[in-house]
């Protein structure tokens, strides 16, 4: 049997603030112990992996052009060069520059799994973890569902839920400037800290537990 996080019971709310409920959170998942350094390590693992490794610049061997002495060595009052594809002069190779390469960090599933139960715990603990039900909207209007977050002055979200989104709340929270949707299965540490507020739907909360608890 899971545990429960010792006396936190958050309430289920909707998109009018309006609540329906409660849920009890597990203690594996939301109850860690906060660890900056296990956070930061998994922040430099995303941001290493998103990146694409494709820069280059042409080094010396690689530009076009002639390898031919430009001058004679001595005499002309000149410094001592050999052909014109050198780093001084324009045109030439950049030396020591950026290459080709993978970027990505490896890191263990056990040690990804942990560094996202603790950043649902920072969440929980420091009360910006909102369990809502899952959010509708009968059409499809951005002013709408930004009068409502409005209200609720989350800041800016992140909505992470198991399910499929409705499709009108989608549409109207994809034109908003600070509000995200993800799936469960996305969560993930970078984008829960970047957000002032995190948004979990009761599927979502059951789904994260099940996937994390005694991870």
């Amino acid at each position: 049997m899971v545990s429960e996080v010792k006396g936190i019971s958050i309430a289920v709310v909707d998109l009018d603030g309006k609540e329906s409920g409660s849920v009890a959170l597990n203690a594996d998942v939301f109850g860690q112990e906060v660890r900056a350094d296990l956070l930061h390590r998994m922040v430099n693992y995303q941001l290493a992996n998103r990146r694409q490794g494709t820069h280059k610049v042409k080094s010396r061997g690689e530009v076009k052009g002639s390898t031919r002495k430009q001058f004679r060595q001595k005499g002309t009052g000149n410094a001592r060069r050999g052909d014109g594809k050198v780093a001084q002069f324009r045109g030439g190779g950049l030396a020591f520059g950026p290459k080709v390469r993978n970027h990505n960090l490896d890191m263990p599933k056990k040690v990804r799994q942990l560094a996202l139960k603790v950043a649902l715990s920072v969440c929980a603990g420091e009360g910006r973890l909102v369990v809502l039900e899952q959010p509708t909207l009968d059409v499809p209007k951005t002013k709408l569902l930004q009068e409502k977050l409005g209200k609720l002055n989350w800041g800016k979200t992140l909505v992470i839920s198991s399910a499929e989104f409705d499709r009108n709340f989608s549409l109207a929270a994809r034109n908003l400037v600070g509000v995200d949707l993800l799936s469960d299965q996305g969560a993930n540490v970078y984008d829960i800290l970047c957000h002032e507020t995190l948004v979990l739907t009761k599927d979502a909360v059951d789904s994260l537990t099940a996937r994390l608890a005694w991870a």
